[in-house]
């Protein structure tokens, strides 16, 4: 049985193997993320990014290799146990902004609140100071049927960070928005997760945008490259380790992507 990860580790995977109906998506990836972190995870579409936040987030089983959240193990759970993490701890905004489209934009936002057993008016209240936050407080009564993609994209975040998970992923998260928006948007997450001291994984192909996290690392071909620091001087991604090494106390680097389908 392997050691547990360092502890100011929030995520750690080490030696992730996953594939897609054959073809590799990840080849033997390993990541620490630190809690309160924000890290990109860079590369061209179809690198393994997306997969990798998949088997960080526990929405994908990895084929081979660990992950852990907070010292415990998530490669080890069922399906049950795995959709339980995702609901109580993590926060998901992906490309396309999945709305329950009977619901207003206030409601699509509540909605986790109220189902982790927020009371109405306190999940309202939080509701509409996010949707103020991302400039979207006017949509408030609009279901997604009404509103542009770009709103619905940003009623998505709000949903997101509402519920101030621990971690929160973004499978590029701006891909449907124009310029000035993204970096509307990105600011507002690394806000959020700074002043919160949420870790924020954010999946990007866009170099640019990764300038907002705090370490970037870089997915080429369902392996991790060392990249430098998009914004922390002196942080610096290390060289993946084999999966039969024993893990170091400093957060190793890694490589590939989760998703349902690598981007």
């Amino acid at each position: 049985m392997s050691a547990a990860p360092p502890d100011n580790d929030v995520l750690w995977a080490r030696g992730i193997v996953k594939s897609h109906h054959g073809s590799p998506a990840l080849r033997g990836v390993s990541l620490g993320v630190r809690e309160g972190e924000m890290l990109a995870v860079t590369g061209p579409r179809g690198s393994g990014k997306s997969t990798l936040l998949g088997c960080l987030s526990a929405l994908l089983p990895v084929d081979e290799g660990e992950v852990w959240f907070n010292s415990s193990p998530v490669h080890t759970l069922g399906r049950a146990g795995r959709e339980k993490l995702r609901r109580e701890r993590f926060g998901f905004v992906g490309s396309e902004p999945h709305l329950v489209p009977e619901l207003t934009a206030r409601e699509n936002v509540a909605l986790p609140l109220l189902l982790a057993g927020a009371g109405h008016k306190a999940a309202y209240t939080a509701a509409g100071e996010w949707l103020d936050r991302l400039d979207v407080a006017d949509c408030a009564r609009l279901r997604p049927a009404e509103l542009v993609q770009s709103q619905r994209q940003r009623i998505a975040v709000a949903r997101a960070l509402a519920p101030m998970p621990p971690v929160v992923f973004a499978d590029e998260p701006t891909a449907t928005l124009h310029h000035d928006a993204q970096d509307q948007v990105l600011r507002i997450l690394a806000s959020a997760a700074r002043s919160h001291q949420l870790t924020l994984v954010l999946a990007t192909h866009d170099p640019e945008l990764a300038r907002y996290a705090d370490r970037t690392v870089t997915l080429v071909d369902g392996r991790l490259v060392p990249a430098p620091s998009a914004a922390a001087p002196g942080a610096v991604a290390t060289a993946a380790p084999s999966s039969t090494a024993a893990p170091s106390t400093a957060a190793p680097a890694a490589a590939p992507a989760a998703g349902v389908t690598s981007r």
